[in-house]
């Protein structure tokens, strides 16, 4: 995966919440607003932002995407797909239901777990989010210390209502609509 920043057009039409940026995998399989100043740390696999330079972050948000065999998934919902990937990250003090939302032909399912984390020995959140639209599958997850919760419930809020899959852009710099910076990544030839 290759990391380019572009410079936008002045008559671009790309639009984030305020405080925020607006991130873009592959051209346009995933799409979600995060907070301006975060770090992005590219992975194998995925992409992560921290909000501050690791060692120094509380938090990090990660997302990685894959492509669905162009049949009907209906008959799999994805609250069963994200019960089956939820690992346990430690000692589970508290696994909240599942959230399913529906917005036109996207479908997303995310769960909130407390854990114990056995490193540090202090409580922390994860919340993991899985969404399927136009034959892409995304995971999305947000780990933090339980006493940032009310800091990052709006992020978490934020990445969730901006979440768009299958948004393919043309033009990258002039973007399909507002104001914002963009950060696109583009698959390995």
């Amino acid at each position: 995966m290759e990391q380019q920043t572009l410079r936008l057009r002045k008559d671009h039409h790309w639009k984030a919440s305020p405080g925020y940026a607006i991130f873009v995998l592959n051209r346009g399989d995933v799409r979600f607003d995060y907070p301006e100043d975060w770090v992005i740390q590219h992975e194998q696999g995925s992409v992560k932002f921290h909000d501050r330079e690791p060692p120094q972050d509380n938090c990090v948000l990660e997302v990685s995407c894959g492509y669905l065999a162009p049949i009907d998934w209906s008959g799999l919902p994805l609250r069963f797909l994200l019960a089956a990937t939820t690992e346990d990250l430690g000692e589970t003090l508290e696994r909240k239901a599942i959230v399913e939302e529906r917005r036109g032909s996207l479908e997303i399912a995310w769960q909130e777990t407390r854990f114990m984390d056995p490193r540090e020995k202090r409580p922390a959140i994860s919340r993991a989010l899985m969404g399927r639209d136009s034959g892409i599958q995304c995971l999305i997850t947000l780990a933090f210390w339980v006493d940032d919760e009310a800091r990052l419930d709006p992020v978490w809020s934020e990445v969730v209502r901006s979440l768009v899959l299958g948004w393919y852009v043309q033009d990258p710099t002039r973007g399909p609509a507002g104001t914002g910076s963009v950060s696109i990544d583009e698959p390995d030839d």
